[in-house]
């Protein structure tokens, strides 16, 4: 049975987290994996109202490891394996967060998290407005979520434009081992509570850490929902989030060798959107593709369509065309590749953007 949690003494309402130096970075690079594994524990070296709770999150170090080891550094009173019940789990979380603590659970898949969807979208993310600014609840939901590695039935959904919708919710996702070392932390020092999605086809994907982390509270705020271009063009604008990032710069350097210029923004917030980053760069380039693998059809390129074609109506040479996952229930994983924002179905559009 894991030890009972003491509350620590409570100095005021939960604030951005400053931290007093740096926290030692791996420097070799990492899988995103491993990435926010050591954002984690440099969150935990931090503070000690850092808790950790989810399914087989402990001793397993969770279904793809992103836990590992915490659990023998930290204890069990603070990597916490907790009962099949994701309802409970947030629920816990809140009631912690309100004790002092900062509580960061896992749903162990995308698709588990509607037992909790009362939970978050009734009481985690109306708390504060609910109490006049008064309370903070500094909750970090982890959610592995997407699709392309040939998972069964409810663990390939892209649920993000549900809670998007919600107001009072972060909704980020990073598409790198940098984005995620850094914005693991920057989720849990926020004073708002935060939905971060983990691209699960990403785990694996290696790259290089940043030397330092902003944590104090303009840096968190831009960590966590400001759009960065990661690659130049002038022709056309492709814009997405955690897992479609990758498939959009293969675009990007396919439609390189026909002489179209494509600039290639990662969103990594997708509550709220940053539609400045956007428009900006749809004044230069004239054009935009959305693309996620969420479906299309109410999805969160929807409602950046809408406010890019209002704010640079006149700078526009074709409409915003966005490519996604259908309105259907996710398919079987032999017919996923079929469903996803691949890299034919993107390039066709910006084929049929340049064609106008």
């Amino acid at each position: 049975m894991n030890a009972p949690v003491v509350a620590p003494e409570r100095k005021g309402p939960a604030t951005a987290i400053h931290p007093g130096g740096p926290a030692p970075v791996p420097t070799s690079p990492l899988p995103m994996a491993q990435a926010i594994n050591a954002g984690l524990r440099a969150a935990m070296g931090r503070d000690e109202t850092v808790i950790l709770m989810g399914e087989d999150i402990g001793r397993l170090g969770g279904v793809f490891r992103v836990t590992d080891g915490l659990q023998a550094e930290f204890g069990d009173d603070r990597v916490r394996d907790t009962p099949l019940a994701e309802s409970g789990i947030v629920g816990t979380a809140i009631g912690m967060a309100f004790a002092g603590y900062r509580p960061v659970v896992e749903i162990q898949f995308d698709g588990f998290i509607f037992p909790a969807f009362d939970q978050i979208t009734t009481q985690l993310a109306k708390l504060h407005y609910r109490s006049g600014g008064d309370v903070e609840v500094p909750v970090v939901i982890r959610v592995p979520y997407g699709g392309d590695i040939g998972a069964i039935e409810h663990h390939s959904e892209s649920p993000e434009a549900l809670f998007a919708h919600t107001a009072g919710l972060r909704v980020v996702s990073p598409s790198s081992s940098a984005d995620a070392f850094t914005m693991i932390q920057q989720a849990i020092a926020s004073p708002d509570p935060v939905l971060f999605l983990e691209p699960k086809a990403r785990y694996w994907s290696r790259g290089e850490l940043p030397a330092t982390v902003d944590l104090t509270p303009n840096g968190v705020v831009a960590g966590l929902s400001h759009a960065r271009t990661v690659r130049s063009g002038t022709d056309v604008t492709l814009a997405g989030y955690g897992p479609t990032v990758a498939t959009l710069l293969k675009a990007a350097a396919a439609a390189a060798e026909d002489g179209v210029s494509a600039e290639v923004i990662d969103l990594r917030s997708i509550s709220p959107l940053d539609v400045d980053a956007v428009a900006a760069s749809v004044r230069r380039t004239g054009r935009l593709v959305v693309a996620h693998e969420a479906p299309t059809y109410f999805g969160p390129g929807a409602e950046l369509a809408a406010r890019v074609s209002e704010e640079c109506f006149y700078a526009l040479e074709a409409p915003v065309l966005r490519v996604g996952g259908f309105h259907t229930p996710y398919p079987a994983n032999r017919h996923e590749h079929d469903y996803l924002p691949n890299l034919d179905r993107i390039l066709d559009a910006v084929g049929r953007s340049l064609d106008h």
